[in-house]
């Protein structure tokens, strides 16, 4: 059976960020992932999920910032992650550090790392040995707390210069950091805007074990992922048959409020509801 968890960071924006656990709860959603929980108490956000019965199924790590006051605040300043910068691994190690302790709180089996901008005037193969000893590092610690580390290609268009975009670019990180807590989120909107050929790198990755977790979006305006370019029927078939146990995010824009556009999601569910190979 396909899993399908609510981003709250981009659904139900309508509401206060604490009132959209609720909201997911009583549109049948079992388990929920958001950006970033640094601006909130993790305890609270704790409470919220066991009161509606929802799983937290993965934060990000934070954009940059030493203590959790700059942590919560740095995206809106422009950081896009410190993973792949040099000269910002004090920052990169206690934004890991912190995400762990939050996921620990949360019961979140899954922590994304952010890449970053890669600089001007700077090739991007040239930070590739920097970014693999810093997950090399991060992974010994999401070993020791249980937790798994995920890194996603984004595409430049949303997101100019930004270190990882392409699935394989991915995996030969994942290749060089040689640990098993170390995947990837593979986001199918981001795929479809750089490489497209969905199906095939579908299967061509998730069979490999290394696909952590998956997103969808519709294409190209990242709203319902029924709406555009997709096939989702087929995306979602595709899942299925490849034996996709994992949880997938709805990260995407309601078009006119998240409530209203769930009709896709009704669908899905009642065509994947009972496929015996799937985990529950």
């Amino acid at each position: 059976m396909l899993r399908f968890a609510a981003n709250l960071s981009m659904l139900y924006t309508e509401l206060p960020f604490l009132d959209r656990f609720e909201a997911a709860a009583r549109d049948g959603f079992k388990a929920v992932e958001f950006w970033f929980p640094y601006g909130f108490d993790a305890r609270e956000l704790a409470a919220r999920l066991q009161a509606n019965g929802l799983q937290q199924v993965l934060i990000n790590a934070p954009p940059a910032g030493m203590h959790r006051a700059a942590m919560a605040a740095a995206w809106d300043a422009g950081e896009r992650g410190t993973l792949a910068l040099p000269g910002r691994e004090a920052e990169f190690r206690a934004g890991v550090l912190q995400a762990l302790e939050d996921a620990h709180i949360l019961g979140c089996p899954q922590v994304h790392v952010l890449s970053g901008i890669v600089p001007p005037g700077t090739a991007r193969e040239s930070l590739k040995p920097h970014c693999v000893a810093q997950l090399q590092w991060a992974a010994q610690q999401a070993a020791q707390a249980g937790v798994r580390l995920l890194i996603e290609p984004i595409n430049q268009r949303d997101m100019p210069r930004y270190f990882l975009n392409r699935q394989d670019h991915a995996h030969e990180l994942i290749d060089a950091v040689a640990s098993p807590h170390v995947q990837v989120l593979m986001d199918i909107y981001h795929c479809q805007v750089v490489e497209g050929d969905i199906t095939t790198k579908l299967r061509q990755y998730l069979p490999t074990g290394r696909v952590g977790h998956i997103q969808i979006a519709g294409v190209p305006g990242r709203q319902e992922p029924n709406q555009g370019e997709l096939n989702l029927p087929h995306v979602l078939a595709t899942l299925d048959a490849l034996g996709y146990s994992g949880w997938i995010g709805c990260e995407y824009h309601p078009v006119h409020g998240t409530q209203a556009g769930l009709g896709w999601l009704r669908q899905a569910q009642a065509v994947h509801a009972n496929t015996p190979s799937q985990a529950s």
